[in-house]
């Protein structure tokens, strides 16, 4: 997570972001509890929710803090790759399309902000995406770590 916020940091103010989410963010801690897992035994599912549930965050905040920049989250599906498997149902082909169109076409529907997509079309992100203190919270545990504040 602390990449995407890294970047974002320090990156000239950009006129698109597409951030990588994944459907499984959903069943990330909202709370953002031990984000580290110094505390917590170790779970590789519940670490890459969370994590992906920070992802959609993060873009859901930056499109609310950066006035002309259109901040969006991206679920490219779950793809046959090393980590999806190989009986991962969703075209890899498909996986990159949304992210690119979001990041440059001319389409109404990509000339947006604060979204969530999924093969170019609106999808519901967890509710604690939205969350101005959740967003808050993440911006600051992030800054803290970094010494970079969007």
């Amino acid at each position: 997570m602390l990449a995407p916020y890294l970047l974002t940091g320090l990156i000239t103010r950009p006129g698109r972001l597409a951030c990588p989410g994944s459907g499984m963010h959903r069943g990330g801690d909202p709370a953002l509890a031990d984000p580290q897992w110094q505390h917590r035994h170790r779970n590789g599912s519940q670490a890459y929710s969370d994590s992906k549930l920070s992802g959609v965050v993060l873009a859901f905040a930056v499109a609310r803090l950066r006035a002309g920049v259109l901040s969006n989250a991206v679920e490219p599906g779950w793809v046959a790759t090393r980590m999806g498997g190989p009986g991962a149902p969703d075209d890899l082909s498909l996986a990159p399309l949304t992210r690119a169109w979001l990041a440059v076409s001319p389409d109404p529907g990509a000339r947006v902000t604060g979204g969530y997509f999924y093969h170019q079309k609106p999808r519901t992100a967890h509710p604690a995406a939205r969350d101005l203190q959740t967003q808050d919270r993440l911006l600051r545990y992030c800054a803290a770590l970094t010494g970079v504040t969007l």
